[in-house]
């Protein structure tokens, strides 16, 4: 079976979608099978693997509110063993659409069941919001990555988030747990990064990844060119980083 792990924080510009997109690459680079969801609705996570959102017929929209079947939404990556469900800027409004179903924090949920048995890993891109999307991805995840990015500001709306996470534990997904906070846009040169570092590591102790997203270019200029990190520049820190995380969420699953 499966695991469904969501990335979700409210605040935009941590890194999220590059987390989603480069952790769901070198997962499938280690051979696991991946499905990467883009709830997003900038679908910033699908064109950076290379599918062009204008030619999508269908998409995470069709899929949670047309009742799409989900394994019609699946497009290859260019990566063996990573598909990916895109998504499409109907999904602005697809909360709204969404309001009048019954049991409307499930509809993920239920679409993604049945395809854990075809996946070891479906993440989940969120969008920067605590909308009724993002409850849903997080009513259907096993567990949740929260990018923190190394910067003034980074702490800010965490509590909201797992004030989130906790209704949701109460009333949605008991089953719901934290895969870690990951630090992101790090440089160590900062003395502000390194004292946000320490801070979330002192805060958050064993729920920090120990691998550590560093400030890198190539990380930056790969989505432009429709791939991830790891077919960009194979060697770069931003791909190593994501290999080292993919690596450690396995063990981590091992032990």
């Amino acid at each position: 079976m499966g695991k469904i792990i969501a990335l979700a924080n409210q605040k935009g510009g941590v890194g999220k979608t590059t987390t989603s997109m480069n952790l769901a690459a070198s997962l499938a680079t280690l051979e696991k099978r991946v499905l990467l969801i883009d709830a997003d609705p900038q679908a910033n996570a699908s064109s950076g693997l290379g599918i062009d959102v204008k030619e999508v017929e269908s998409s995470i929209y069709d899929c949670l509110i047309n009742q799409v079947d989900a394994r019609e939404s699946i497009y290859e990556s260019d990566i063996p063993h990573l598909d990916i469900i895109p998504s499409h800027i109907d999904l602005v409004g697809a909360e709204i659409e969404m309001l009048n179903l019954k049991n409307r924090e499930q509809v993920m949920r239920k679409l993604l069941r049945p395809l854990l048995s075809d996946y070891d890993y479906i993440l989940i891109d969120c969008s920067p919001s605590l909308g009724l999307i993002t409850v849903n991805a997080l009513t259907a995840a096993d567990s949740v990555i929260i990018p923190v990015q190394c910067e003034y500001f980074a702490l800010e709306g965490i509590s909201k988030l797992l004030n989130t996470i906790k209704i949701i534990k109460q009333k949605l997904n008991p089953a719901l747990a934290i895969e870690g906070f990951l630090l992101t846009m790090y440089d160590s040169r900062l003395r502000l990064a390194n004292q946000i570092k320490d801070e979330v590591q002192r805060h958050f102790q064993e729920l920090v990844f120990k691998t550590v997203i560093n400030r890198n270019v190539k990380l930056s200029e790969a989505p432009s060119h429709g791939l991830p990190a790891i077919l960009y520049d194979a060697d770069s820190m931003g791909a190593r980083n994501h290999l080292q995380l993919a690596q450690e969420i396995i063990d981590k699953e091992k032990a």
